[in-house]
C-alpha cells in the first residue's frame, strides 16, 4: 500500500514538471508577441490546462490500456516508478538545456522501456500495432498512437500553421499594420487560451492513464484488498472484456490541479527558444501559430491520440515562419530540437529500464 501510493505521489511529480516544462509551448508566442506579461500569461495557462485537464479521457485510456500487454508483464509499482524516473529525467535534462522537447513521449518511452525489462526482455509486452476493425487511424499499439502522429502531427502543424498565414498575408496585405496588431494581439489572448485547454486535454491525461494503471495492478495483485472503507476509492475494478479502463473524477481532479500547480511556475528557458530564438514573431503570426497547433490537438486528443504539444506549437512556428520567407527560421536551432525529439523515447526507455534493472539487482 505504501509502495502505491509513492508511485501516485512520483506521477504526480511527473505532471507537476510536465506543467512547468510544457507551460512555454502554449504561453511563449503570446509572450514573446508582448501581448500578454510573463505573469498574465502563466495564470491564464494555469486556468486553461485546469480546464482541460478535466475535459475527456480518450488520451487516459490509451496510456493505461493501449501500449502494454498486461497480460505479459506485471506492471508492478516498481515498473511504474521506473518509468516515470526515466520520463522525469529526461524532461529536467531538455528544461535545463532549454530544449523543447515531449513529456507525452519521454512517459511512452519510459513505460515500454520499463514493461520490456519487468518482462525478461519480451518484445512482444510492447502492443506494437493492433489496427481497428472500423477504421486504421484508430488502431491501437505503438506504431498508430505514437509513431505516426509523432511524424503526422508536426507536419500538419507546419502546414496548417503556413497555410493560415499565408490567407492572412493574402487578406490582410493592404491593411494598416497597426490594425492588424491590435486586432491579433486581443485574438491571441483567444488562440493562447485554446492552446493552453488543449495542451490540459492532451497531456494531464497521460499520468491520469498511469495512475490508472498503477491502481489497477494493485487491485490485481491483492495489495488493496484490506483497506479502510474510506480508503476504497483506491481500488480500481477490471474493465469489462472489450473495454477500456474507465478514469474515476478523483484522479482527473488532482492530475488537473497538480499541471495547473506546476504550470504557474513557468518554463522560461523553453519560452526563450520557442518564442524568440525560433522566429521573430508578431501578434498574428502567433495567433496563426497558437490556432494551428491547438486545432491539431483537438483532432488528436478526439481520436485518444497522445500527441506531443511540444512538436506541434514548434511546428506550427516554424510553418507560420516558412510563409513569409524559409531564412526567417533559424535551422541550427530547429536542428538542436529534431535531435531531442529523435533522442526523447529512446533515451527515456533506455533510463527506465536501467532503473528497472537496478532494482531488481539491489532487491535480489
Amino acid at each position: 500500500m505504501t509502495f502505491v501510493l509513492l508511485v501516485i505521489a512520483v506521477a504526480l511529480v511527473f505532471e507537476y514538471i510536465n506543467g512547468f516544462h510544457d507551460t512555454a509551448n502554449s504561453i511563449a508566442t503570446v509572450v514573446s508577441t508582448k501581448v500578454l506579461t510573463p505573469r498574465q500569461a502563466v495564470v491564464m495557462a494555469a486556468c486553461t490546462n485546469l480546464l482541460g485537464a478535466l475535459w475527456g479521457t480518450a488520451v487516459a485510456k490509451t496510456i493505461s490500456s493501449g501500449l502494454i500487454d498486461a497480460n505479459l508483464v506485471a506492471l508492478t509499482s516498481g515498473v511504474i516508478v521506473s518509468a516515470l524516473f526515466g520520463a522525469i529525467l529526461w524532461n529536467l535534462l531538455t528544461w535545463w538545456l532549454g530544449l523543447p522537447s515531449s513529456s507525452s513521449h519521454a512517459l511512452i518511452g519510459g513505460l515500454c522501456g520499463a514493461a520490456l525489462a519487468a518482462s525478461g526482455n519480451n518484445w512482444h509486452v510492447i502492443v506494437w500495432a493492433q489496427p481497428s476493425s472500423t477504421h486504421w487511424w484508430l488502431g491501437k499499439g505503438l506504431l498508430w498512437k505514437v509513431i505516426v502522429p509523432m511524424i503526422t502531427s508536426p507536419l500538419a502543424g507546419l502546414l496548417l500553421g503556413s497555410i493560415l498565414m499565408a490567407l492572412l498575408y493574402l487578406l490582410l496585405q493592404n491593411a494598416r499594420p497597426t490594425k492588424v496588431n491590435r486586432f491579433f494581439g486581443v485574438a491571441q489572448i483567444f488562440s493562447a487560451g485554446s492552446m493552453g485547454v488543449m495542451h490540459g486535454t492532451n497531456d494531464a491525461q497521460k499520468t491520469m492513464g498511469i495512475i490508472a494503471l498503477t491502481l489497477l495492478g494493485a487491485t490485481r495483485a491483492g495489495q488493496l484488498a484490506n483497506l479502510p472503507h474510506w480508503m476504497s476509492f483506491l481500488q480500481m475494478p477490471e474493465p469489462a472484456p472489450g473495454k477500456d479502463l474507465g478514469i474515476p473524477v478523483w484522479i482527473k481532479v488532482l492530475c488537473a490541479i497538480t499541471m495547473a500547480s506546476g504550470t504557474a511556475v513557468g518554463g522560461w528557458r523553453i519560452i526563450k527558444t520557442l518564442g524568440h530564438k525560433l522566429v521573430k514573431l508578431h501578434p498574428i503570426n502567433g495567433f496563426a501559430a497558437e490556432a494551428s497547433s491547438a486545432t491539431v490537438i483537438a483532432v488528436a486528443t478526439s481520436l485518444g491520440i497522445p500527441v506531443s504539444t511540444t512538436h506541434n506549437i514548434s511546428a506550427a512556428i516554424m510553418g507560420v515562419g516558412a510563409a513569409k520567407r524559409l531564412n526567417a527560421i533559424k535551422w541550427t536551432v530547429v536542428e538542436r530540437m529534431v535531435w531531442a525529439w529523435i533522442f526523447t523515447i529512446p533515451v527515456s526507455a533506455l533510463l527506465a529500464y536501467v532503473f528497472v534493472r537496478l532494482t531488481r539487482l539491489t532487491a535480489g
